[in-house]
């Protein structure tokens, strides 16, 4: 037996023995690569059509699986007991040359996009650009003109440069719908001609260049917003109902005279229009009392975003909506500055589904939270909150809550419910007693 065999050494390397690895080798292979990232720079330059351009693309594929084919080896750990070298390892120079091959690789792939077309399919996304513009713009009367003399002005130049003969459509009398349809006859004439990067790139030039003095016309038309505030009223017919100003400003004395007509939809116009704390509260104030339906999804759209005010008239306006509910029902268990208007606009409403989160808030640490909800359940009526309010009028602490629970049980009005609170006539407190002499048991004659 051999010594090696003895000391059980069979000349194998051990497990842990890391196998080098040829760095001179891979520098070879990125100073290659760097060589053919050069002739495939000089390959774009020298490429003139589309067909070129592919042949560039695959060329710059390949040499991405190439270069991703390449491993650098981390640069090893420092051993802590030598001092650090200013020199970086060779693996270090290796990443860092490997990098910029990459950093060059990526910027030529950018070079070659930019290089292509431009395409038919650019002039179709201008126009479609365009026309969404249009269509989704409030625009004046001058602002429609100025819009149908731009689409004009396009349709000569596309008709031009396609000897196409787009016209503007005329029926209906949606001016945007009109410009729209139109527009979509422009784009399929231009996808009809089948245009080629190559062949027809003057024509798609010409069709581009078109596109964007389409687009500057758009953008220089009159768009409603364009006009002042009074002059959008003026126009929509608000101040119409104004035969001499009897209350300043003017905009208030309009809303009056519209409450009392019931144009609605002219107070709803100025809550949307006026930028003021002073107009928006004599409209929400107007709308209170209207209680009109017409206005719930604009109370509603505020009454998500916490306002008060909103909560008010959807409980004016008194309609069970399952969207209005709900709305409502999320600030039952909020801060009490929320509560109090979502629990007298549920009871006005009657909400059957906020009897039981609103009876949950019979025992809040807060008075006048159980004094509220107390109330809403007598405006609501559900014979379910008879035994709940009788325990409340019996046991809270509060004597006001307990006035509340007495008056909700009047609300309620059934017999079980008015005679709960008939006992309570020679009550301590001056509120509950009255509520309690308020009773009337006898039968109707």
């Amino acid at each position: 037996m051999s010594e090696d065999e003895a000391n059980g050494d069979d000349g194998a390397a051990k497990p842990d023995e890391e196998e080098s690895v040829d760095l001179e080798a891979i520098d070879e292979q990125l100073s290659t690569l760097a060589d053919d990232l050069e002739a495939l720079d000089s390959e774009l330059e020298a490429a003139e059509t589309e067909a070129d351009l592919d042949v560039v693309e695959a060329d710059l594929d390949s040499f991405r699986e190439d270069l991703e084919s390449v491993e650098v080896p981390e640069p090893p750990e420092p051993d802590e007991d030598e001092e650090e070298d200013d020199e970086p390892a060779p693996e270090e120079e290796l990443q860092d040359e490997y990098d910029e091959i990459e950093s060059d690789l990526s910027d030529l792939e950018s070079d070659l996009e930019d290089q292509r077309g431009p395409y038919g399919e650019d002039v179709v996304s201008e126009i479609n650009s365009a026309s969404s513009t249009i269509t989704g713009t409030r625009w004046t009367e001058e602002g429609n003109a100025e819009l149908i003399e731009a689409v004009d002005a396009f349709l000569d130049e596309l008709n031009s440069l396609l000897d196409s003969s787009v016209t503007l459509v005329d029926e209906g009398e949606d001016v945007s719908a009109r410009l729209d349809a139109t527009l979509d006859d422009t784009v399929d004439a231009v996808e009809d001609a089948n245009l080629d990067a190559d062949d027809d790139a003057e024509t798609i030039a010409g069709l581009l260049e078109a596109t964007d003095d389409l687009q500057s016309d758009i953008d220089d038309a009159t768009e409603w917003s364009d006009l002042e505030v009074r002059e959008q009223l003026r126009r929509e017919g608000y101040y119409d109902v104004l035969e001499h100003v009897k209350d300043y400003p003017p905009e208030w004395h309009a809303l009056k005279v519209h409450e009392k007509r019931g144009n609605v939809d002219m107070i709803l116009l100025a809550l949307e229009t006026f930028d003021s704390d002073y107009m928006e509260e004599h409209c929400m104030e107007a709308l209170e009392r209207m209680g009109p339906e017409e206005a719930i999804e604009p109370m509603l759209q505020k009454a998500n975003r916490r306002d008060e005010a909103a909560m008010a008239v959807l409980g004016k306006i008194g309609v069970d909506d399952e969207k209005v509910v709900d709305a409502l029902l999320d600030y039952v268990d909020s801060n009490p500055n929320l509560q109090q208007p979502a629990f007298r606009a549920l009871g006005e409403i009657g909400a059957k589904d906020a009897v039981e989160p609103i009876a949950q808030q019979l025992v809040a640490d807060e008075a006048d939270v159980r004094s509220w909800a107390a109330r809403a359940l007598g405006l609501i009526g559900d014979t379910r909150t008879i035994e709940p309010l009788a325990d409340v009028l019996a046991d809270d602490d509060a004597d006001r809550v307990r006035a509340s629970a007495a008056w909700a049980l009047r609300q309620i009005g059934t017999t079980e419910a008015l005679e709960v609170v008939a006992g309570y006539d020679d009550d301590r407190a001056y509120l509950v007693q009255a509520e309690a002499e308020s009773v009337d048991l006898e039968p109707a004659a």
